[in-house]
């Protein structure tokens, strides 16, 4: 049997990331709860495409 992981889904990063901020979530529960949701992959894909922040 081959695992295929589920697409990132950033709507559950963004969650993760905003818990955090509101001191709800210790940093490791964050990271484990973006890390299951695909932050690796949008940012693989976002390297990939040469994406710069505060550039449009």
């Amino acid at each position: 049997m081959s695992f295929e992981a589920p697409a990132p889904d950033i709507k559950k990063i963004l969650a993760a990331w905003e818990s955090w901020e509101r001191g709800e979530e210790q940093p490791g529960r964050t990271l484990a709860s973006m890390k299951t949701a695909g932050l690796a992959v949008v940012l693989q894909d976002l390297a990939a495409r040469g994406w710069v922040p505060g550039e449009k």
